[in-house]
């Protein structure tokens, strides 16, 4: 059997398709929300550089998430409060520790484009 656990995954529609951008595996739903909120920060903040993205990219670590060009600063902007209000934080953390999955959407309006920020409790194995 195997140990309960947490999961976190970052993705991409425009509403008829749908991209993974990455995730990760942890032990605990602390680290489901730390990485999700460094996901945040880092999407946000590289909005509006596209050098900087194309860096960044070059040096990704094996647990982050591909960089996203957005067109409009609606969607950085509201990555950016989700990621450091307290109060949100705080919701989100209540969110896991009652067992219901997490889920955060922002859209890009000039684009289409919706990210959403995703973690939730898994499972153990079924014995067979």
């Amino acid at each position: 059997m195997r140990a309960m656990g947490y999961a976190a995954e970052v993705t991409l529609s425009d509403g008829q398709r749908f991209a993974s951008l990455g995730g990760v595996t942890v032990r605990n739903r602390r680290l489901v929300l730390l990485w999700l909120r460094r996901q945040a920060l880092r999407l946000a903040n590289g909005h509006g550089n596209r050098t900087a993205l194309e860096r960044e990219a070059l040096r990704l670590t094996a647990s982050d998430v591909r960089p996203v060009l957005f067109h409009s600063s609606d969607a950085p902007e509201r990555l950016r409060i989700w990621a450091t209000d307290a109060h949100r934080q705080d919701d989100a953390i209540r969110t896991l520790e009652a067992g219901f999955p997490l889920h955060f959407t922002v859209t890009d309006p000039a684009v289409g484009l919706s990210l959403t920020l995703a973690g939730w409790h898994t499972s153990p194995a079924t014995p067979l």
